[in-house]
């Protein structure tokens, strides 16, 4: 017998932290296999705690975001000094965040068979987790300064399954949408990021600059997209969103040494 939703929770995000402690036994050279292996027992531990909600249908969706956040916060894990001091608040933050999205994914679920109330607040907090994990692969694709197919490559599948994590959420609401809408939605927002990393390629910003202007468009996809989804694209939101998204490609332009 399955132990209580909110007991495995507790379970899985102790059991991640715990991870994310034994890969520094691992050597150098095995640093990145090891991260996936921890992505791969991610995704596993959140098919066991959310098992009842699971269905051989979109609410797979919601494992979509587990081992991508692990991901992550894998890579960023090795780009901190290895002090206990710099690694043990990642370690806790890591936890709370594992925590944190297990509930809400488990409230997804339950939300596509039944309305509760918990529904937005969770859609809130999922946002949030999404461009948080967002940001994070983003920097970790930049600071490789692989070649621009691997970087291209890297930007269209993150943002692809990001895009379909985040528009799924909208339309656990709106049961009329046709799921190849969400597809098509994803696949569009995820082809026009990568557009932009091949941009910013050529262009000499550095790791951090590029990051935060990666995960602000797609801020404002995932923002606009959701809206449209759900019919409320009013001339306010659009407004709103390229608002956002113009200030931040003026700093961006700003802060680009030119020399």
């Amino acid at each position: 017998m399955l132990p209580s939703k909110e007991k495995r929770f507790l379970i899985i995000s102790v059991l991640l932290s715990l991870g994310f402690l034994a890969i520094n036994a691992f050597p150098d050279s095995y640093r990145l296999l090891t991260i996936f292996g921890l992505a791969i027992v991610t995704l596993l531990l959140f098919v066991f705690s959310l098992w009842e909600g699971l269905r051989m249908d979109e609410t797979l969706l919601s494992l979509i975001l587990p081992p991508l956040f692990t991901l992550g916060v894998g890579i960023f894990w090795f780009l901190i000094p290895s002090n206990i001091f710099a690694r043990l608040p990642v370690v806790i933050l890591y936890g709370g965040g594992i925590y944190v999205m297990a509930r809400t994914e488990n409230i997804f679920t339950v939300s596509s068979i039944k309305t509760i109330p918990l529904f937005r607040a969770a859609r809130g907090i999922g946002f949030v987790l999404t461009f948080f994990t967002a940001f994070l692969l983003y920097n970790a694709i930049i600071s490789i300064r692989a070649d621009i197919l691997v970087t291209s490559a890297g930007v269209f599948l993150i943002s692809l399954f990001l895009f379909l994590q985040g528009l799924w959420v909208s339309l656990i609401e709106r049961k009329d949408l046709a799921l190849e809408t969400m597809f098509l939605y994803s696949f569009v927002f995820a082809f026009c990021l990568t557009q932009i990393a091949v941009i910013l390629y050529f262009w000499p910003v550095t790791v951090i600059v590029g990051s935060i202007f990666l995960t602000t468009a797609f801020y404002v996809l995932l923002g606009l997209g959701q809206a449209q989804l759900e019919g409320r694209l009013f001339k306010q939101t659009i407004r709103e969103h390229l608002l956002v998204g113009f200030t931040v490609f003026l700093i961006m332009f700003l802060a680009t040494h030119w020399n």
